[in-house]
């Protein structure tokens, strides 16, 4: 339903809304949220402070999740509510991105406070950095804070302004300083109501101006007024302790008297404070209790002050020169310079032109100061710059994300939104876009991205940058980086015939160390052989054959 105030409806719409089951644990709540934010019918105002409050227990579903459901479609950031206000696309297209959600809150000024259960509070919390302007609180089990829970977030949404600006995100804080230069002769002006408010919101500061132009003890009456008070040794007034002597008498305690001379003898009035003897300074005499300070030999020179603690001569010099000569005058040991000359010597023009960019505005890039002519660059722990006009920035965070998806479907036809209607939609709010033949990353006042095409593992380059009124560009280069195509003919032959030489190796080497081997044995046998003792043309195991000749007549006998 659109907003009204027509509580009872609100009541029966709550009631009569249709309640659904899902199979998983997080929600489609993105889709409510972004149909909350970019649907007319739901009758913002334009002037009013928009405040979206999402309650939940559980966590939620972002782009990709679709996919599960073979929804690959991504959303569009458009409205799609039916005449009955319900949301017509959630089956026809993915859930919405982080990035489209902050993007939109940014867009149509949104303030957003997730009320969510203790065992969701974690998740929601980091989800409420990413999101410009959210805030995130606990919600109690049965709801029954709710009420003080949206109060508290609200007051804190109210209590502070913050900006930013489309560059870094960065949070900018700003002090009002009130100076009165004069207090207004009517008293009557001396207390002031005014109102600081922020344009386009019909919200205001109060604040009430009271003029301090005079002090409660110059007033008769006060403790600290007193007419001829012994201070003054009865000779004067007394106003918030200095005394304002009567006629004929001077000093600081109107102990002196002009008519008649008279003078006294104390010193008290020459010394700066009670901790310290010294008189004058040292540089000069105690007189009716006032200084008189001591005379220099050159003219130009000369001590001066209550106590006698100034001089014009004993300021800092620059080349020799006092206060860098004609660049400012010496007063009580400080330079004072004239316009156009800074530091403690007057040593530094204050013209920044040295200190300005050419072709720029800012001085120092606005991320410095111009001191003595030179920049000094800003330093927190995220960000330091550098150069000498303070326009490198190393380690912060850049827009080549940003850039990224945009450079990819425009100039390559590649990426999540490489259909044409997807990319004019997503990039219709994109810088210019300018195809070159090779991106140079040596420009200063240029920021080089780089990153690899998933499509098909090739690297796309481009820089983006700001022209002379502050607008971004983007210059792209036209071909990819691609690694070359292995060839793959060339490695399967190279494989085989490494295989195949490796074969004919060992066999080459079995046969040598065979070779080697059948020598060996074949020398031994040769020294064995020609060491042998007997000759060849015999048979070593041949015996020569024995006669026997016996008697047999023979007895022995």
């Amino acid at each position: 339903m659109t907003l009204s105030q027509d509580t009872s409806r609100f009541a029966v719409e709550v009631r009569n809304a249709r309640v659904s089951g899902n199979l998983d644990a997080p929600e489609g709540g993105f889709d409510a949220i972004m149909q909350a934010i970019v649907c007319d019918q739901i009758g913002w105002r334009k002037l009013a402070r928009r405040l979206l409050v999402f309650s939940t227990d559980a966590s939620f579903h972002y782009a990709g999740d679709g996919k599960l459901g073979g929804i690959v479609k991504p959303n569009d950031g458009l409205c799609h509510m039916d005449s009955k206000g319900e949301y017509t696309h959630s089956t026809l297209q993915d859930y919405p991105s982080v990035a489209q959600i902050n993007s939109k809150v940014k867009e149509m000024s949104i303030n957003m406070i997730f009320a969510v259960t203790a065992e969701q509070i974690d998740i929601y919390k980091r989800l409420s950095q990413a999101i410009q302007g959210a805030h995130c609180g606990t919600l109690s089990s049965n709801s029954s804070n709710v009420v003080e829970l949206v109060k508290e977030q609200y007051q804190k949404i109210t209590s502070s302004v913050v900006l930013k600006d489309t560059a870094t995100g960065e949070t900018v804080a700003f002090t009002v300083k009130l100076e009165i230069t004069e207090c207004p002769k009517n008293r009557a002006e001396w207390q002031q109501t005014f109102s600081i408010y922020r344009v386009g919101i019909d919200e205001s500061m109060t604040v009430d101006l009271t003029m301090l132009c005079e002090c409660p003890c110059e007033v008769p009456g006060n403790p600290g007024f007193g007419e001829k008070s012994p201070l003054c040794n009865t000779k004067g007034t007394a106003k918030c302790g200095i005394c304002e002597c009567a006629e004929s008498f001077f000093g600081r305690k109107c102990e002196c008297d002009a008519s008649s001379g008279s003078r006294s003898d104390d010193d008290r009035g020459c010394k700066m404070d009670n901790s310290t003897d010294i008189i004058c300074s040292s540089r000069g005499t105690c007189v009716c209790g006032q200084c008189e300070c001591q005379t220099r030999d050159d003219p130009n020179e000369k001590i001066d002050g209550t106590y006698c603690e100034c001089d014009n001569f004993s300021c800092e010099r620059e080349n020799g020169e006092l206060c860098s000569g004609e660049h400012g005058r010496c007063e009580c040991g400080k330079c004072v310079c004239v316009p156009g000359w800074s530091g403690s010597a007057c040593q530094c023009a204050t013209d920044v032109g040295t200190c300005i960019e050419p072709g720029k505005s800012d001085v120092c890039s606005g991320k410095g100061r111009c001191e003595c002519g030179r920049c000094v660059c800003d330093e927190t722990e995220t960000e330091r710059y550098s150069g000498r006009f303070c326009q490198k920035c190393p380690t912060c965070k850049g827009r080549c994300e940003e850039y990224k998806d945009c450079v990819q479907c425009k100039v390559h036809k590649t990426g999540q939104y490489r259909e044409e209607e997807d990319c004019e939609r997503i990039c219709r709010n994109s810088p210019p876009i300018e195809e070159v033949d090779v991106v140079n990353n040596e420009e200063n006042d240029e920021h080089y991205c780089l990153f690899t095409d998933e499509d098909d593992n090739c690297r796309f380059y481009f820089v983006y940058g700001y022209d002379t009124v502050g607008s971004p560009y983007i210059k792209a280069q036209k071909t990819k980086d691609c690694p070359p195509e292995p060839p793959v003919f060339w490695i399967v032959a190279g494989v085989v015939g490494a295989i195949v030489i490796i074969g004919l190796l060992f066999l080459l080497l079995w046969k040598l160390l065979t070779h080697i081997h059948d020598r060996a044995e074949y020398a031994r046998f040769e020294k064995e052989r020609m060491s042998a003792k007997w000759d060849t043309g015999e048979n070593p195991i041949y015996k020569q054959a024995t006669s026997t000749f016996k008697n047999p007549m023979y007895s022995g006998k």
